[in-house]
């Protein structure tokens, strides 16, 4: 059963990840090889787990690039779902 509202990944990264180890997010940033304007977005929910930045997080931290995909995944799904309604599409019917 999929969750209702998931965490933004970036949430997931800092209390696994970050929190645990004491790093800052300079360090974490220097460490996955990104800039820290770039961290700081994913952390703060502004951006998402890209696929490269996946591959960055399972080499540093453990886990697999499909896990942090499919948390990104999971997330947006619920957010789209969120706003389905919203979402006008006719239903196309096979002649």
């Amino acid at each position: 059963m999929a969750m209702k509202s998931p965490s933004h990944p970036g949430e997931v990264v800092r209390t696994l990840c970050l929190e645990p180890l004491g790093l800052s997010v300079t360090k974490a940033a220097e460490v996955l090889g990104v800039s820290r304007k770039a961290l700081s977005e994913l952390l703060n929910g502004k951006s998402g787990i890209s696929a490269e930045m996946a591959v960055r997080l399972a080499k540093a931290f453990g886990g697999s690039t499909e896990s942090w995909m499919r948390q990104q995944m999971i997330y947006d799904l619920a957010e789209v779902e969120k706003r389905s309604r919203d979402i006008k599409v006719k239903r196309y019917e096979a002649a």
